[in-house]
C-alpha cells in the first residue's frame, strides 16, 4: 500500500497537529484541522481511499482527558495514579485497566492513546512520578506492558513513554540525562524492552530530555540501534509535544512529529519535505516511517468509527478495585486498624477529606463525572504553569467513613493550623489525618516535606491523641519526621474517582489492604542518590545535566548495595491477616532459575499476599534484583502453590562490546520473601557462565 501513496498522503501521516494551540493571546483553533475533530491532544490526516482513518490522539495516562474542558460535558473514568497501579503488583488488573481505557477512547472515536507511562522512579522529587509505575524495571515493564496490551485489545493503539530517562521535570526541555550505556540497558531500557515484548505497542513516545548528549527524539543510538535494532520493535516512534529540533530527527529514528505547531518549525511538514525534494533525505527512510505507522494501525485493528457506549458503572468498579489493591498499609502498631465498630468519636483532619481525594496535575488529569469540587490554579514559573493545579475528585473519605461506621461520631477540621487540629484531636478517641502533597507535570518538589505545614499538624495531633492514623495522599514518598510518634500510616497515593470509598473501606476493614510498595521509602534524605532536587531553582530555559551515577542500581538496589536500611522497603505492605511461606525450594539449572513455594493464609480473614523472588548477592557482593512476583488471594486456611521464574536478563550484566547479556558464572544468593529486605527463605546456588541474546 505504501508504494501507492502520494507524498501528500505520506507527509500527512508523519505529523500530528494540535486542534487548539495555547498561546499568550488565548486558545487558537488550527484551521487545517477539520471542524468535526473535537478538542484532543493531536490529529493526523488519514488516507481514506485506502481505509486508513484519521488518527485522533488523546492523552490518557489515568483516564481519557478533556484538555481545557474543550469537549463540554465529556467526563471519563478517572483512574488511580500509575504508582498506585504499580502497588497492586497485579498484571491481570493492569490489563483490565488498559482495556477500560481502550473502550472509553473508542466510544469517542479516539484511536491513539497516550498511556503507558513507565519511566523508572529515580528521583523522589520528580513531580511526575505519580504517573509512573515503579523504581524497578521488571515491575514497570510488566504493569505498563499489560496496560498497553489491554488497550490495544480494544482496537486502540497505545504507547509506552517516555523513552528514556525522562525522570525529572525541572527544565526537562534542556536536560541532558547522562548514564553509562550498559547500565541504561540493564534498567530503564530493560523496562521498555519488557513492555515491548508483552504488548508490542503500536507506537512509542520519545522523551523531552537528551540522553548522553543527544535529544531522545533524535538519538540514533537509542531509537535505531537499540529500540528498532536490538529490540526488534516494528511500530512507530513519535515525539512528545514540543520536543523536535530538526528535520534530521527523521534520519535518526523519529517517525512522527507530534503537536507540530509547538516547535520552532513544523519540521516534518516543511523542512523535511524540502530535504526530500532536494535529495538530502532518503525516500526509503520516508517509506519506512509511513510503513511503521500503517503496520501498527492494521495490526491493532484501528478504525475511524466510534465504538459502543461503555458501561460506566462497570468501569467505576474497576477504578474502585484498582484503588483498593493499590493502597499500602505501611505501619499498624497495636492493631489500631481496622477501626473497630461501635460508639466512638473519630476526628478526621485535613486533606480536603470532606470533599474528595487529590489528583496529580498535568496532561494525565481526568475529569470524572461530578466534576472537581476543588480546582485551583497554583501557577508557577515558566509556560507550564497552566498545568499546575490543586484538584480533588468527588469521592469524600469522610462521607464514606460515616456510611460504613454509622455508630461513630465524626468531627472534621481542615487543619489550617496545628493548634486547631490538635484541639479537635483531643476530643476524639481516634484521629485520622489526611496528608496531601500536590504534585504534577512541569514541576519538581524542592524537598520531600508535606506542604503547608502538614508535618507540624501531624506532630501536634499525634501529641494530642496517641491513637493517630495518617493517610498519605501523595505521588512520592514524603519525609515523615513524625513517623515514630504515629502508630498507623497508610499510603493511598492519588486514588482516582472512587478513592474516598476505597480508603474508607480499608480503614474500616471492609477491604483487607494488599498493596505493596513499588518504590522505596527512605529513612532519611541522606540515603537518596539525589538528597537535593537536581537543578532546582534554575531559571526557566537553563541547560541542565543530571548524571545517573547509580546506573542500574535504582531504588531498593541502591539501598542494598550501600547497606542503607529504609523506613519502608520496596515490596513492603501489611495485611489484616497472616500468611506463611511453606516448602520453599530455590533451584538453578537447565530449566533456569526458579523458586517453588506454598503460601498459606494462616489468619482469620480473606486477604492477598505478594510473594517476591529476589537475587540478593553475587559472589558475596550485594546485588539486589527483583526476579519475579505473584499476587495470590486466599481465604482463611486456603493455600496456593506458586512457581516464580527469573528473567535471565535480571541476573545478567549487559556487555556493550558483544551487544549481549552475560550472566557471570559464580555463587548467587537468592531469596523468597515479602519485600526487598524481608525474606522467608534464601539459598546460595551455583550458576554457570552464559551469554545470550541482545
Amino acid at each position: 500500500m505504501e508504494q501507492q501513496l502520494t507524498d501528500d498522503e505520506r507527509f500527512g501521516l508523519i505529523s500530528s497537529l494540535m486542534v487548539k494551540v495555547f498561546t499568550a493571546d488565548g486558545d487558537i483553533r488550527d484551521e487545517r484541522v477539520p471542524e468535526h475533530v473535537p478538542q484532543i491532544a493531536g490529529w493526523v490526516r488519514g488516507v481514506p481511499r485506502f481505509g486508513v482513518p484519521d488518527l485522533l490522539i488523546t492523552d490518557a495516562a489515568l483516564g481519557i482527558t478533556n484538555p481545557g474542558g474543550g469537549r463540554e460535558g465529556d467526563t471519563a473514568t478517572a483512574l488511580p495514579a500509575g504508582i498506585a497501579l504499580g502497588a497492586t503488583f497485579n498484571r491481570a488488573l493492569a490489563r483490565e485497566v488498559g482495556a477500560l481505557l481502550g473502550r472509553e477512547a473508542r466510544e469517542r472515536g479516539f484511536n491513539v492513546l497516550c498511556g503507558g507511562s513507565m519511566n523508572l522512579i529515580r528521583d523522589l522529587h520528580n513531580g511526575r512520578n505519580f504517573e509512573y509505575v515503579s523504581e524497578d524495571p521488571l515491575l514497570s515493564g510488566e504493569i505498563a506492558g499489560e496496560t498497553v496490551a489491554g488497550t490495544q485489545s480494544e482496537g486502540v493503539v497505545s504507547l509506552l513513554k517516555h523513552l528514556s530517562l525522562n525522570a525529572s521535570e525541572t527544565n526537562k526541555f534542556w536536560l541532558d540525562a547522562v548514564i553509562e550505556p550498559a547500565a541504561h540497558r540493564e534498567s530503564d531500557l530493560l523496562a521498555f524492552q519488557i513492555g515491548i515484548e508483552i504488548a508490542e505497542p503500536g507506537t512509542i513516545m520519545a522523551g523531552y530530555n537528551k540522553v548522553n548528549g543527544e535529544y531522545s527524539g533524535g538519538n540514533a543510538t537509542l531509537l535505531d540501534d537499540i529500540v528498532k535494532g536490538a529490540f526488534g520493535y516494528r511500530g512507530w516512534i513519535m515525539s512528545d509535544w514540543r520536543a523536535v529540533y530538526s528535520w534530521r530527527f527523521a534520519e535518526y529514528g523519529l517517525d512522527q512529529h507530534s503537536g507540530a505547531q509547538l516547535d520552532e518549525e513544523e519540521w516534518f511538514a516543511g523542512p523535511l519535505r524540502a530535504a526530500l525534494e532536494a535529495g538530502e533525505f532518503s525516500r526509503a527512510r520516508l517509506s519506512d516511517m509511513v510503513r511503521r505507522i500503517l503496520r501498527s494501525l492494521f495490526d491493532v485493528g484501528v478504525t475511524g468509527e466510534p465504538g459502543p457506549a461503555v458501561d460506566r458503572a462497570a468501569h467505576a468498579r474497576i477504578a474502585l478495585e484498582a484503588a483498593r489493591q493499590g493502597i499500602v498499609l505501611l505501619k499498624n502498631e497495636g492493631d489500631l486498624l481496622p477501626l473497630s465498630p461501635g460508639e466512638k468519636t473519630i476526628a478526621v483532619i485535613g486533606g480536603h477529606a470532606h470533599l474528595g481525594v487529590p489528583a496529580g496535575s498535568g496532561s494525565s488529569l481526568t475529569l470524572a463525572e461530578g466534576g472537581w469540587p476543588l480546582n485551583t490554579a497554583l501557577g508557577g514559573d515558566g509556560p507550564l504553569w497552566r498545568l499546575r493545579r490543586e484538584v480533588v475528585h468527588p469521592s469524600a473519605p469522610l462521607e464514606h467513613l460515616r456510611r460504613l461506621h454509622p455508630d461513630a461520631t465524626f468531627i472534621y477540621d481542615p487543619a489550617l493550623t496545628p493548634a486547631a487540629a490538635a484541639a479537635l484531636a483531643k476530643r476524639a478517641d481516634i484521629a485520622i489525618v489526611f496528608a496531601v502533597a500536590w504534585e504534577g507535570e512541569g514541576f519538581d518538589s524542592a524537598d520531600r516535606s508535606l506542604p503547608r505545614g502538614q508535618d507540624e499538624v501531624i506532630a501536634a495531633v499525634a501529641e494530642a491523641n496517641p491513637s493517630t492514623i495518617v493517610v498519605l495522599e501523595t505521588g512520592n514518598p514524603p519525609s515523615m519526621p513524625w513517623l515514630d510518634s504515629v502508630p498507623a500510616v497508610v499510603e493511598a497515593w492519588y486514588s482516582g474517582q472512587n478513592g474516598g470509598e476505597a480508603i474508607a473501606e480499608m480503614l474500616t476493614g471492609v477491604v483487607n489492604p494488599s498493596g505493596r510498595l513499588p518504590v522505596t521509602f527512605p529513612a532519611s534524605d541522606d540515603q537518596l542518590v539525589f538528597p537535593v532536587t537536581p537543578n532546582y531553582g534554575e531559571t526557566w530555559g537553563t541547560a541542565a545535566t543530571i548524571e545517573y551515577a547509580e546506573g542500574s542500581d535504582v531504588g531498593y538496589r541502591h539501598h542494598a548495595k550501600h547497606a542503607l536500611p529504609p523506613a519502608f522497603a520496596f515490596g513492603h505492605g501489611l495485611s489484616y491477616t497472616e500468611f506463611s511461606y511453606d516448602d520453599v525450594v530455590i533451584t538453578a539449572g537447565d530449566g533456569g532459575v526458579q523458586a517453588t513455594l506454598t503460601v498459606v493464609n494462616t489468619g482469620g480473614r480473606r486477604g492477598a499476599e505478594v510473594a517476591q523472588f529476589y537475587a540478593i548477592a553475587r559472589d558475596g557482593e550485594p546485588r539486589a534484583r527483583l526476579l519475579d512476583y505473584e499476587r495470590v488471594e486466599l481465604d482463611p486456611g486456603e493455600s496456593a502453590s506458586i512457581v516464580l521464574t527469573a528473567d535471565p536478563r535480571l541476573l545478567a550484566d549487559f556487555d556493550l562490546e558483544s551487544g549481549s547479556w552475560h550472566i557471570r558464572g559464580g555463587e548467587y544468593e537468592l531469596a523468597v520473601g515479602r519485600s526487598a529486605v524481608r525474606f522467608e527463605a534464601s539459598t546460595t546456588v551455583k550458576i554457570e557462565d552464559v551469554r545470550f541474546g541482545d
